[in-house]
C-alpha cells in the first residue's frame, strides 16, 4: 500500500488509467507517481504538451487524448514512474524504464515482475530502445514487453533469464 511501503495499488494505479478505448488505440503514457515532490521532468519532456501538473510539488496529470506515446517522459522521470500501455486484444504492451547494463534483445523471453519484485508471468521483449534526453548523460532506455492483456497493470519489470 501506497502509505505503508511507497508502492501503488492497483486501486492507485487505476485512477491515473486512460480509458479502454484510448489503451486500445496505441501506446498511451500512464504514471504512477503518488508523492507530492518538486519534479516536472515529464512536463518538460513531453513534445506535444499532453503532461502538466498544477504545481512543482503536484502529481503529473496526463491528457490521455494528447499523448501520442513517444516514450519521452518515460526516459525523462527520475523516478522511474511512468509506463507507456497499449492494450491489443488478449495481448498488451508495456513500455518500461530500464537502467541496467545487460539490456535485453528484442524475441528474448523474460520473467515479468510486479512492483515489489515478484514473478507475475511470462513475457516476450519487443523492443529495446535508448532514448535522446534533455539529460545527456541518462542511461534509461526503453524497454518494451508483450505480455497477456490480463497483466497490464501487474507488470513492471522484468528479470532475464
Amino acid at each position: 500500500m501506497l502509505e505503508i511501503d511507497g508502492f501503488p495499488t492497483i486501486e492507485d494505479v487505476r485512477t491515473t488509467l486512460p480509458s479502454e478505448e484510448r489503451l486500445a488505440r496505441g501506446p498511451v503514457a500512464v504514471h504512477e507517481c503518488f508523492q507530492d515532490i518538486p519534479c516536472n521532468p515529464c512536463v518538460a519532456s513531453c513534445p506535444v504538451g499532453a503532461i502538466s501538473m498544477e504545481k512543482l510539488t503536484s502529481q503529473p496529470i496526463i491528457d490521455h487524448d494528447r499523448c501520442t506515446g513517444c516514450g519521452s517522459c518515460v526516459s525523462a522521470c527520475p523516478g522511474l514512474a511512468i509506463f507507456l500501455l497499449w492494450k491489443k486484444g488478449e495481448k498488451a504492451q508495456v513500455t518500461i524504464p530500464y537502467e541496467m547494463l545487460n539490456a535485453p534483445t528484442p524475441g528474448e523471453t523474460v520473467e515479468g515482475l510486479d512492483r515489489y519484485g515478484r514473478p507475475v508471468c511470462e513475457a516476450s521483449v519487443v523492443r529495446v530502445v535508448r532514448m535522446p534526453s534533455l539529460d545527456k548523460r541518462s542511461k534509461t532506455m526503453l524497454v518494451t514487453l508483450e505480455v497477456d492483456a490480463a497483466y497490464m497493470l501487474d507488470v513492471r519489470s522484468f528479470r532475464k533469464g
